[in-house]
């Protein structure tokens, strides 16, 4: 039976509310994005399959030897693969990442990978020299633009990705297949006046989505949000100021949604 690892790559522009008042930058054109990947997978043939995920990180420059930066937040942890079934899934890592081109991701593998047979309780270690060294590298090859949600499902085969050799050790050979969805969008707009900075929310019902400042010019993007329908909140710094809401602000899949200029009012 084919088992299928699922890593979902969200990505979406968020800043923290406690980073609020020390963030300065032009939060429109930064040009990056936010990227969470996800784990999940389908029951396998085996009891259990552990792999030992030490480090998740891409390649954005093409150079295949020294391209290769870490992400941001990992969550380094042994993982059963199939205990990840019926939609349940882990938060691997997220970070931001530039846009642009995504050429490759690898997953970097520990030592402690373990494969348990169908009617066993003994672990069975997994041999992992080509991960340990370099990481399962897995080409993705496709652009990534900013403001855009993002899923990458990654096919793991695990009938054929662990190999049983003939003196009774088991090797992974990860055979994984990659996919690249936009799944998302962005809001973009003015708010005036554009002399003092205002904090910027896209919110459904109580939960605030995502969060970002106007720049100089009083631009904001709200990036990566999913699909549906969002209200804008408008909080300024200058408290002459008043709060201003705006609803019904509709998101599609790989698009910005353009709203008019906002005008605060005293």
């Amino acid at each position: 039976m084919r088992t299928t690892l699922i890593i979902s790559v969200l990505i979406l522009s968020f800043v923290s509310l406690t980073v609020l008042n020390s963030c300065k930058k032009n939060s429109t054109n930064d040009g990056n994005a936010r990227l969470q990947v996800y784990l999940t997978d389908d029951p396998g043939d085996y009891e259990a399959v552990y792999i030992d995920v030490k480090d998740v990180q891409i390649n954005v420059t093409g150079d295949s030897a020294n391209g290769w930066q870490s992400l941001q937040n990992v969550h380094a942890a042994a993982y059963d693969l199939l205990k990840l079934v019926n939609d349940d899934d882990t938060l691997l890592a997220y970070a931001n990442i530039p846009s642009g081109r995504l050429h490759q991701m690898r997953l970097i593998l520990g030592t402690e990978n373990y494969v348990k047979i169908q009617g066993t309780s003994q672990l069975i270690k997994l041999e992992t020299p080509s991960a340990q060294q370099s990481g399962l590298k897995l080409n993705i090859q496709q652009d990534v633009l900013d403001g855009i949600l993002y899923t990458i499902t990654l096919d793991f085969d695990v009938a054929k990705s662990i190999v049983k050799t003939g003196n009774n050790k088991y090797i992974l050979k990860p055979t994984i297949r990659t996919i690249l969805n936009a799944a998302g969008g962005s809001i973009k707009g003015v708010v005036m006046p554009k002399n003092f900075q205002s904090a910027v929310y896209a919110v459904q019902g109580v939960d605030t989505v995502a969060s970002t400042f106007t720049d100089s010019d009083g631009g904001y993007l709200l990036r990566g949000l999913a699909a549906g329908t969002y209200g804008v909140f408008y909080k300024p710094s200058n408290v002459i100021y008043k709060d201003s809401l705006r609803t019904n602000i509709s998101v599609s899949t790989n698009a910005i949604t353009k709203v008019d200029t906002t005008f605060l009012h005293q």
